[in-house]
């Protein structure tokens, strides 16, 4: 892949590695996850897929976290870098990170960036959901289930998952029948 994805690495690395370690052991299993599926796409939606990918958690980083909703703070730091309008987006809005914004009260400041709804959408979120916090791989359902445990029950990010479950699962979903249809094998 080129420039988009080793610019995403560099970036997610310089932001995470030494801070958040166990952050970027997730988001280097998203971006491996992001690699198994990017032979859905064209090249290009390829390499914006794994990028997206290796982005998609940078709103964590202490110096770029602002809002309490991680997925708005990475676009608008994305934004600010000029990262490709797309790319923005998808961070913007993985992982059905709509749910969480309302939730939080900051719908209107996620509205600035647009949801695409397409497929390289529906992998980036099947790639985070089956990547544990450590980077191994696991199941949609054995992630939320973590995703609870470790936030608890009434933790604002537990009850977000739980809302936005039908649209995680189907995004989920439509991503593993696109692999089996192709004959990508998941691990």
């Amino acid at each position: 892949m080129g420039d988009l994805v080793a610019w995403a690495a560099r970036l997610a690395s310089g932001k995470l590695a030494g801070v958040l370690p166990r952050r970027w052991a997730h988001v280097q299993g998203v971006g491996r996850g992001a690699w198994v599926a990017a032979p859905l796409f064209s090249v290009d939606d390829g390499e914006l897929l794994i990028g997206a990918a290796l982005l998609h958690d940078i709103g964590y980083a202490p110096d770029l976290a602002r809002t309490g909703c991680h997925a708005l703070d990475g676009a608008r730091y994305l934004r600010g870098v000029g990262g490709p309008d797309r790319l923005v987006n998808l961070v913007a809005h993985h992982s059905c990170a709509k749910v969480e914004a309302k939730l939080r009260g900051l719908s209107g400041e996620l509205a600035e960036f647009a949801d695409e709804k397409t497929p390289v959408r529906d992998a980036l979120w099947w790639t985070d959901l089956t990547t544990t916090p450590d980077g191994a791989e696991t199941t949609v359902a054995d992630r939320v289930m973590e995703i609870q445990s470790r936030y608890g029950p009434d933790d604002l990010v537990s009850r977000s998952i739980r809302r936005a479950w039908r649209d995680l699962s189907a995004a989920a979903e439509r991503t593993e029948r696109r692999l089996d249809v192709v004959g990508i094998v998941q691990a």
